[in-house]
C-alpha cells in the first residue's frame, strides 16, 4: 500500500503564515503614534488629549474639554491646572502633555526658549480684581486703601497673577503717590504658586486683600469674598498663550483644540466665564 506523505508541523505554520500575510499578517502590529482630529489613532483606538493649563482657566477649560469630546468621538481630554512656571517645570520633565496654555507670554517664552513647544496663538485676555474677605477686617473700599492692608497675599514673582500685581502696583506710584508699591509689599504675608491658592487664602480669612484675575470670582467663589475694581490706570490686562508640546503624539488633535478654542463657540464660551475674547 502506498502512503500519503504528510508535511512536518512546522512546515503546515510556514505555509498558513504565508498565506495570510497579506491580510492581517502572522505578527502583531503596532498602534501608530499619531492621532486624526477626530480622535482615532493609528490602530483605530481612542485617544486622550493631555491639557497642561493656568489654574485659572480651570471652569472654562473644563467646560470646553466637554464641547471638544462631544464634536469628537473617541476622544478623552483631561486637564493638568497648575501655575503657570509649574506646568513649564513638569513639560520640561517629560509630562505627557499636548498641550500648554500659559496665562502669560513670559512663562510662554521661557518653553519656547527651552524647545518644548510649536508657535503659540493667543486665545483670550484677563484682567485683575483685588478680593478681600467676606468679614474685610482691614475695611478696605477702593484700591488706594491697600495701604491700609495688613496682610497682602500675592502670587510668586514668576506667576503671571504675581506679575501682573507687581506691575499694577507700580503704576500705582505714579497714580497714588510715589512709595506706594512698597509700603504695600511690605505687608505681604503670603507668596502663593496659583491663583486659586491666592483665593483660598483670602476666602478663609488668611489675608486682607489679593491681587486676582476678574475670571477667579465668578459664580460660587464669588460669595467667598468682596471684589474691588482694580482702576484702569494702574490696571495689568494680560493674554493667554496655547501652544502644541513638541512632544505630543496628538498633534493634529491638539491643532483641533486650539482651532475651536479660536472659533465663535470657544470664544463665546470663555467669555461667559469672564474672559475677554482676543477678537
Amino acid at each position: 500500500m502506498i502512503r500519503k506523505k504528510t508535511l512536518p508541523i512546522f512546515s503546515l505554520l510556514a505555509i498558513l503564515c504565508t498565506s495570510i500575510v497579506w491580510g492581517t499578517g502572522c505578527g502583531s502590529a503596532k498602534p501608530g503614534s499619531g492621532s486624526s482630529a477626530t480622535g482615532q489613532d493609528g490602530s483605530g483606538q481612542s485617544v486622550t488629549l493631555n491639557i497642561y493649563a493656568a489654574a485659572s482657566l480651570t471652569s472654562a477649560f473644563q467646560d470646553l474639554g466637554k464641547r471638544f469630546e462631544q464634536t469628537h468621538p473617541g476622544v478623552a481630554v483631561r486637564f493638568n491646572f497648575a501655575g503657570s512656571p509649574t506646568l513649564v517645570s513638569q513639560i520640561s520633565q517629560g509630562a505627557p502633555a499636548d498641550l500648554f496654555a500659559s496665562a502669560d507670554t513670559s512663562n510662554m517664552e521661557k518653553a519656547k526658549s527651552k524647545g518644548l513647544v510649536e508657535p503659540e496663538k493667543f486665545f483670550a485676555k484677563n484682567s485683575l480684581v483685588l478680593i478681600t474677605p467676606k468679614n474685610n477686617p482691614a475695611g478696605l473700599q477702593k484700591y488706594e486703601d491697600l495701604l491700609r492692608a495688613s496682610r497682602v497675599v500675592l502670587g510668586v514673582q514668576d506667576l503671571p497673577v504675581g506679575i501682573y500685581a507687581r506691575q499694577s502696583l507700580k503704576r500705582a506710584d505714579q497714580v497714588f503717590g510715589a512709595g506706594f508699591s512698597d509700603t504695600v509689599l511690605s505687608h505681604v504675608v503670603s507668596q502663593e504658586t496659583d491663583v486659586k491658592q491666592i483665593v483660598n487664602k483670602i476666602a478663609l480669612g488668611e489675608g486682607d486683600a489679593a491681587f486676582v484675575y476678574g475670571t477667579d470670582v465668578q459664580g460660587a467663589t464669588a460669595e467667598k469674598v468682596n471684589v474691588i475694581s482694580v482702576p484702569e490706570s494702574v490696571n495689568v490686562t494680560g493674554a493667554y498663550p496655547i501652544a502644541v508640546v513638541k512632544q505630543s503624539s496628538h498633534k493634529d488633535l491638539a491643532e483641533s483644540f486650539i482651532q475651536f478654542l479660536l472659533s465663535r463657540e470657544g470664544q463665546d464660551i470663555l467669555h461667559q466665564y469672564g474672559f475677554i475674547p482676543v477678537s
